[in-house]
């Protein structure tokens, strides 16, 4: 069998499980992949890391391969992403003073919906920001990231001014804790294990997990240089095949125990194998006081084609990009989007392992409110539910209308009319 080598930067997340079952469990040596695991503590070391070829690929917020395409915050590198690494997986956590206040707010004894939840935030951030007489400081990741993407969103539906009630800030995950207990943050929204770990430290409290704004949001994925993938094709191809295999097993609610305590390792979070398993189950302890919530499809590591790079993710996030001020629209930068999540390399690689495959390549993003098959290669296939919390969806068809629509409103939706 020949042998290849990959190096592959990750940041210590819960949903870097694929990675390390692979590389553990030796699904990439059965492949003949030798897969080295390099561990960064910025999204930004990660970007660049791959930019300059010091990775051949990284484990990448879903948006970073698409901004590195359009040289957002960097120099412009061609980037794709064959593979999602997960689906969802964040959270948003707010101090304990911060909850508190919101608890006056929210109806007993708990299990608010998304709306409510929104709104005793609303009024929670407006009665600190009066006796305060300054914004209230959330951080997220990175700029181009869903999280920013669903905070925003949550925020404004919520009525708050981003600038002047609150104002948002970048913080790499592993100090998210750091800088809360500092009191240089009122919240963020973070992946797992960082929500847990403030919660274990009674520094915070989760008040809503993000599949609870976007169902089925596309969080990681195996972000590279296009060069390497068009260059090393036997490779990516051996890669990606592992992956596969490390995201069947890991998807698994029977292995998770397993896969908690290779993730707790020093050489990945270095943390306790409990605190990795509750994002893995979705079994939260959402505050110091050991409130639990099991949120169904909290972290989705293949399932429901979690793992296929539909283009509809693309676009959807372009779409926010463009939203948000970010880039101006254009026919080229679309084209470059659609060049970015590569469906296309997915099938070749996977198809002849037999993997059932989707028959398109993109989807109405938030239209299935309930788990639905659809056509694939061997039939079986279901997907969703992927509702957006407020109703509405991403017709990815229908992008120039999503744009006109957000300019008009002059706030946008996460979702799309």
């Amino acid at each position: 069998m020949t042998r290849h080598h990959a190096r592959i930067g990750f940041i210590p997340l819960v949903d870097a499980a694929v990675l390390v079952a692979a590389k553990e469990l030796d699904f990439a040596a059965a492949e003949g992949v030798d897969l080295e695991l390099c561990r960064e503590t910025s999204w930004s070391n990660i970007r660049d890391k791959v930019a300059f070829g010091l990775f051949e690929g990284a484990h990448m917020l879903a948006p970073m391969p698409i901004a590195m395409r359009l040289g957002l915050g960097s120099v412009a590198h061609d980037a794709v992403a064959p593979f999602v690494l997960s689906v969802n997986g964040n959270a948003i956590s707010v101090s304990r003073e911060l909850a508190g206040t919101m608890a006056s707010a929210l109806p007993p004894p708990g299990g608010a919906a998304t709306l409510q939840i929104l709104a005793a935030l609303a009024e929670a951030v407006r009665a600190l920001h009066r006796r305060r007489a300054a914004p209230l400081t959330f951080g997220v990741p990175f700029p181009f990231s869903c999280h920013a993407y669903e905070l925003r969103h949550c925020l404004t539906h919520a009525g708050l001014q981003t600038g002047r009630e609150v104002e948002i800030v970048v913080v790499p995950p592993p100090l998210m804790v750091d800088a809360l207990r500092a009191g240089k943050l009122d919240g963020f929204c973070v992946g797992e294990p960082w929500n847990s770990v403030a919660v274990d430290a009674e520094l915070a409290e989760i008040v809503l997990p993000a599949a609870r704004v976007w169902q089925f949001a596309p969080e990681k994925v195996l972000g590279l240089r296009q060069e390497w993938a068009e260059s090393n094709r036997e490779t990516l191809f051996a890669l990606l095949r592992a992956l596969h295999r490390a995201s069947v097993w890991a998807d698994r609610a029977e292995n998770h125990v397993t896969l908690s305590e290779i993730l707790a390792r020093e050489a990945y979070l270095d943390l306790p194998a409990e605190v990795v398993e509750r994002a893995l189950n979705g079994r939260l302890t959402l505050s110091p006081g050991g409130r639990q919530g099991l949120f169904e499809d909290f972290l989705v590591l293949q399932r429901k084609a979690a793992t296929f790079p539909w283009r509809s993710f693309a676009l959807w996030i372009y779409a926010q990009m463009v939203r948000a001020g970010r880039v101006k629209h254009s026919p080229d930068r679309l084209e470059a989007v659609r060049q970015t999540f590569r469906p296309d390399i997915y099938r070749e690689a996977l198809g002849p392992a037999g993997v059932d495959l989707p028959g398109a390549s993109e989807k109405v993003e938030g239209a299935l409110a309930a788990e639905t098959p659809v056509a694939s290669r061997a039939g079986k296939l279901f997907l969703g539910p992927d509702g957006f919390f407020d109703g509405t969806v991403f017709d990815p068809n229908r992008l120039e209308d999503y744009l006109a629509a957000a300019e008009g409103t002059g706030r946008g939706r996460l979702g799309g009319s």
